[in-house]
This record gives structure tokens, sequence and C-alpha cells, in this order.
């Protein structure tokens, strides 16, 4: 008889790395236990009756959104918002090139460019920081993250063309506390975050967060003489401030970075050239304020002022190529809001917008050429106006529409609409429709290319505009006092302008180009969650992605994205949460590669498709009183791609490519790390 799927994880499991299993055993030494810190209380009369809080939260409403609070973020390490969708159907991040690092998150089968990133509900890294945003954020920071698939809200803008990532951080007022968190892994890559906060008045909170990281030792585990990964070392502070009165709310903070990014050959034979070295050094300051002035607590009127900005500037080379840039950002959002009655809701306001970039720039190998200068510069005013109506728990409707004026490209109308609809009890039926737009700024967005051989060149670029349509089911089946959640949804996004990265025309040339044709992208995801009532959760997914782009007029598969991926997670906790198992066990399926080129010996560049692969992640914790140990291990399939970095033996050659990665660089890693909350010193 066929084992269950969940018994062969566990068979997985067992067989897994032998270590990992001796250091969790070492490292979780038995003392008085207390249950974890995501229970949550009900007190009634003399009993107390603790309930386990849900990891991945529907969020009611015509949107399709869930939050990921903390208790799914402490089911990995979690060491970024990058790391932070391990466990995750829906959410993908594409494996970091071994040159750079670069990591992108994608939604719906598409780019992470096509993702609004939003920090606590305020658009944040754009332009040069948005290649490496996903490290910008230590996951220990991180309250909750709220993703909303397909046409999103109006009000933070019109940049979501595929959803929104909004980042909440711990809060100034928050439980008055110092935590800290420690992370090691078998690759020597060290993590140090520590938060705190103070109740200063009554009403007045002050908080601040640090973070470092560094990896003290290179790895070249399939000996091609370049390093797996990059070498980051990051200082990482905020200081935030939140007062809340009776009738204002001010919430403000600021915040500065520095990173520093070693990579490329680190050994080569003799010769003529020096070694391959790819560097990039980061220095970001930001400052943001939130002013909210309730009129009406009754209806929830207030008005809201909130506004943020920053200085990002990138000095980087790749090889001798070179580029630096001096970016300026700027937003700010006036929003009106309120609720007629039960049934009528709304919400208006204005925003401004400015990107500004100071660049230098030098595209070859030549370190004598001086570097050019490139300037470029949008600002961005738009209002907007969004209506909920919702006559009764069955149907809730939301229509927006906003209109901006760009510097560079117009007028442009961004309409959007969202329905939900519950014809019977725990069943929900969402279907949404609406426009997003984004402008492209080419070299502070694609600079980490210029780490490849081939010639790097970019057209003038349009603005990109597509549709997004969507329908998604949920429902909710009770099991006696267990619950079993089912989920479909498919959504559809067809591009009217769009910028792409052609590999496919020329293999000695990588062009950023505008569409000429059509480009789309149809994707379906099935998924279902099972919680029982003794500490097991598992959750099993499937999505199928049909993304497709034309290239020299022929429409083809995106390269370097998977058909499908599967997913399997399992939680189980023992009672009074004082052990914590986790599992995840994927499929990521195989897809195409850009064209290759035939060798002077008749041979193929590289194949043209890779092939499906899967990968597994555990990890066990114990919890105590004040602090917590975890340990675990990634990739414990070992599957890695065999040759990411193509032509690695000539790197100053046009066929010296390391971007072009569809899988993970290295093989198994270990991992073990520790948390503690201090409480209120």
């Amino acid at each position: 008889m066929q084992s269950p799927p969940l018994l062969e994880l566990l068979m997985l499991l067992r067989k897994g790395i032998p270590t990992l299993a001796l250091l969790s055993a070492t490292a979780m030494c038995s003392v008085a236990q207390e249950p974890a810190d995501t229970l949550q209380d009900n007190i009634l009369d003399e009993f107390v009756v603790t309930k386990k809080k849900a990891g991945n939260i529907k969020i009611s409403g015509p949107e399709n959104a869930f939050r990921i609070n903390q208790s799914e973020l402490f089911r990995a390490a979690c060491c970024n918002l990058g790391e932070s969708f391990t466990t995750n159907p829906s959410v993908d991040v594409n494996y970091s090139d071994p040159a750079t690092g670069a990591k992108q998150i994608k939604l719906l089968g598409l780019s992470g460019s096509y993702v609004q990133l939003l920090t606590e509900n305020m658009p944040d890294f754009r332009g040069a920081a948005r290649p490496y945003a996903l490290r910008y954020v230590p996951g220990p920071w991180m309250k909750s993250i709220s993703v909303s698939k397909g046409s999103s809200s109006v009000k933070n803008g019109f940049e979501s063309m595929s959803g929104q990532i909004d980042v909440e951080y711990l809060k100034p007022n928050d439980p008055q506390g110092v935590a800290f968190n420690a992370y090691l892994d078998s690759e020597l890559k060290l993590e140090v975050n520590a938060d705190g906060n103070l109740k200063i008045k009554q009403n007045l909170a002050s908080e601040i967060l640090a973070h470092f990281e560094n990896r003290f030792m290179s790895h070249d585990a399939n000996d091609d003489g370049f390093s797996d990964t990059p070498s980051i070392r990051q200082v990482n502070l905020k200081n935030r401030w939140k007062y809340v009165g009776d009738k204002y709310i001010f919430h403000g903070g600021i915040g500065y970075l520095n990173e520093k990014s070693d990579a490329g050959q680190i050994s080569h034979k003799s010769g003529i050239h020096s070694p391959f070295l790819i560097s990039t050094t980061t220095d970001r300051y930001e400052a943001y304020m939130k002013h909210a002035f309730i009129i009406d607590r009754a209806h929830n009127s207030n008005i809201a002022l909130m506004a943020n900005g920053s200085f990002h500037n990138l000095d980087a080379y790749y090889g001798h190529k070179a580029y630096r840039v001096d970016e300026w950002n700027g937003y700010a959002q006036l929003a009106f809001e309120t609720d007629f009655s039960d049934r009528h809701s709304l919400s208006a306001g204005l925003s401004f917008n400015h990107d500004s970039f100071k660049q230098f720039l030098r595209k070859t190998n030549d370190a004598a050429l001086p570097l050019s200068r490139i300037d470029e510069a949008e600002n961005t005013a738009g209002a907007y106006v969004q209506y909920t109506w919702k006559p009764s728990e069955m149907l809730t409707a939301m229509a927006g529409a906003r209109i901006d004026r760009s510097s560079i490209y117009g007028w442009f109308a961004t309409p959007r609409c969202n329905i939900r609809f519950s014809p019977i009890e725990r069943l929900n039926i969402r279907a949404s429709a609406g426009k997003g737009y984004r402008s492209v700024f080419g070299w502070a967005e694609y600079n980490y290319l210029l780490a490849s051989g081939r010639e790097m060149t970019i057209e003038n670029l349009n603005q990109e505009a597509s549709w997004n349509y969507g329908i998604n089911i949920d429902f909710s089946i009770p099991i006696g006092s267990e619950t079993l959640r089912l989920n479909t949804e498919y959504y559809y996004t067809d591009f009217l302008r769009q910028v792409n990265i052609d590999y496919d025309s020329n293999p000695h040339r990588l062009t950023i180009a505008n569409l000429h044709g059509k480009s789309f992208s149809h994707t379906f995801q099935a998924d279902a969650t099972y919680e029982s009532s003794f500490g097991l959760t598992v959750t099993a997914a499937y999505r199928l992605n049909d993304v497709k782009t034309t290239y020299g007029g022929q429409l083809l598969e995106k390269p370097l994205t998977p058909k499908y991926k599967a997913l399997l997670t399992a939680s189980f906790s023992t009672e009074m949460d004082i052990w914590q198992f986790d599992a995840t066990l994927q499929l990521n399926g195989g897809g195409r590669m850009p064209a290759p080129y035939t060798r002077p010996d008749g041979t193929l560049s590289w194949e043209k498709r890779f092939k499906p692969f899967p990968q597994l992640n555990i990890q066990v914790t114990r919890w105590f009183r004040h602090f917590s140990i975890y340990a675990g291990g990634e990739n414990l399939t070992g599957f890695r791609q065999g040759n990411p970095i193509i032509n690695a033996h000539e790197p100053w050659s046009a066929e010296f490519d390391p971007t072009m990665i569809w899988g993970p660089v290295h093989g198994a890693m270990a991992y073990i790390g520790i948390r503690l909350n201090f409480g209120k010193l």
C-alpha cells in the first residue's frame, strides 16, 4: 500500500542531514518552559483558554489578500524579506546570482518589478534600491507582511500591476521590551539583530532597531573559480517614534543603511588579466512621518498626511565596468477617509512622487575610459477616490479610480474594482479587474546585468501599462473541531506596454527593450490547508504559470521562469508549544532558457531548457520562558544549478554570463540561531 504524502515527508526528514539532528540535540537543553509567544489568552472567570494564532491570515474584504504574521515567519530562519516566503505557496523568490546576490520576488508568475513594495502603507525601495531591496528588510524587524494579489487599492498609487506587498515593522508602542536574535550558518554567515522600545510618557514611545550581518568566508562548491554567493557586510539602523493622542496621532522615524558586497573570482590562473571582481557599496538614508487627525471616531473620519524620503548612493564595479548613482526619492500623500454608515465608506486623496538620478556609467571593461554622466528625473502628481459598498454580509464591492500626471509621460488614468460575494457561510468568491502603470529607470534598476560579458544596451523606454483580471474562490470546511481550507484562483495579466530583458535576439548582446508584440501571464493556483486540534498544520499547493512575451517577433515563454510549482508544508507543535517542527518540500517546474549559441566545436553554450528540481527545508524550534533556540537546514536535497556562471574560465570575454540563474547555486546548508526576549527592563 502506498504511504501517505505526509508520512513520506516525515521519512525524508528522518533521512536528513545527521549533523542537523546533532545541532538540534546539543543546542536545545531542557529548562523551565512556558507557552510560546504566539499564544493568545482569553480569560473567562477562572479559566484561561489558549488558542494558537494562524500563520497566514486571510484578510476579509473584497481584495484577495492575506497577512503573514510572526508565527509564520518564525517557521524558517527568515533572515530578511527575501527569505520570508519560504513556506508560502503564492510568492516566489528568484535565486540570487553568484555575482551580485540580487534577488527578486515573483507574484502571479511575473517579476517583482510589477509588485508594488510598501513599508507601512507607503511606497518604498525604488530605482537603484529595487534589485537589492529584499535584503534591506531584516526578518526580526517585521511584525507582519500583507500580500494582495491582482488589482489592489488605488490609495497607494498606480504601480501595482500584479499585486502589493506591505511590510509592517515592530512598533514603538508595542509591549515594552528588548529582543535579540543571532544566527549562524554552515557557510559562516553571521547575523545579529536587536530591537528595543521605551515608553517615554503615557502617549509617547520610541524604539531602536539594529541589524548587523557578515559572511566571513567565500565558498566555491562547483570549483569554477567564482564565489557561489557574495560576501555581504551590512549595518542597518532605525529610530522610530509614535505619539497617540485623543485627536492626533504621530508616527515618524529615521534610518541608515551601509552595505558592502564583494564577489567574483577567488582563484584564477596567472595571465595578462587580473581577477574578475565585483563589488557594490551602498549608503542609504531615509526618513518618514505620518500625521493623523481624527475628526469623528463614530464614523472613522480622519485626515492623514504621510510622507517619506530617501537618499540612496550606490557605487558598483563589475570587472572594469562601473555604475555610480545618487538617487533622491520623495513621496507625500494627503488622505481623507470616512464611513457614511455601515454600508458606505469613502476614501479620497492627493499624492506626489519625486524621483531623480545622477548617474555615472562605464559600459565596457576598458578601465581607461572615463565614466559618462546620465541624469534622469520624474515628478508625478495624482488624485484618487475609492468607494466601498457593503449592503450585507454577503456582498462587498470596492471601486476606485485615480488620475495622475507625469512630467515625462503626461496624463493617465487608473481604474480598479474588487468584489466579494459570499452566498453561504464559509464560502467567498472574489473577482477583480484593474489597470496598472510603472515608470522604468533602466540603468538604476538593471545595472546588475553589467556583470555579464555581453554588450548591454537600453532603449528609450516607455512607461509600462497592463490590465489584470482575477477570480478567487475560498471555502472552509469544518471537520469536527478542525478546519480544512480550500482555495482556488486564476489571474490573467495583459500587457499593453512592457520593458523586457532580451537575452534571445543576440547571444553577445543584452538589450533592455520595449515590447513589440504580445505579452501576457496566465496563473492558476489551488491550495488546501488542514489544521488539526493536536498541533499539526499541513498545506499543499500547486500553481501553473503560462507567461509569454514577444522577442524578435516571436511569442516565446518568458526565460528562467518555472512552468509550475508544487508545495507541501507541515508544522507540528507539541502541547503548550514547547517544541515546534517545520518542514517545507517544494518541486520547482522546468522552463525555457534564453536561446543558446553554437560554439566553434559544434556544442551548445547551454541547454535549451532547465529541468524540474526539488528542495527540502526543515527547522526545529525549542521555546523557553524568555528565549527560543532554532536549528535547521535549507536545500537538504542538495540540488544546485550545475554551471551557474557561463564561461567562467574566460570572465573577460563576451561569452561570460553569471546572470542566467534558475536554481540554487549552493548545496545543503545548516544553521542555528537564538531569539531572546528580555521583556521590560
